[in-house]
């Protein structure tokens, strides 16, 4: 399971991004954020799926369950809703290709005090880099 988040302070503004990886029982196997520069709120929320995918992949897994707390990434991954900003038709065309190499995914939309934990990351990594 991983949860992932992006969040950015402006839109855009400095952004950071988050991905928590556990075990379906929910220990922690691994948890890791950073800054990425000035993007869009949706721009890191993509960027934080990349992330967490990776992650997971490097630890093994041949099954992910990804849980964000953007209900507009979670629809545009599922196919739900199309992607009409160009900036992210690219970045969904790359996770839903890093994502291939998966037996089996799954993306689920949860509130944001539900996915507290990325978006504490996520807050500690912006307030780290804030002038």
């Amino acid at each position: 399971m991983v949860n992932v988040d992006g969040g950015a302070r402006g839109n855009p503004g400095p952004a950071a991004i988050a991905a928590v990886v556990t075990t379906p029982e929910g220990a922690i196997l691994e948890q890791r954020s950073e800054t990425i520069g000035p993007v869009t709120n949706n721009v890191a929320e993509y960027r934080a799926l990349l992330l967490g995918i990776e992650r997971a992949r490097a630890l093994g897994a041949g099954e992910v369950e990804m849980v964000c707390d953007s209900e507009l990434i979670v629809r545009q991954v599922r196919g739900e809703y199309r992607v009409k900003d160009a900036a992210l038709r690219d970045l969904h065309a790359r996770v839903r290709e890093a994502l291939e190499g998966f037996e089996r995914w799954s993306v689920r939309h949860v509130p944001r005090e539900e996915n507290a934990r990325a978006d504490r990351l996520v807050n500690d990594a912006l307030d780290a880099g804030a002038p």
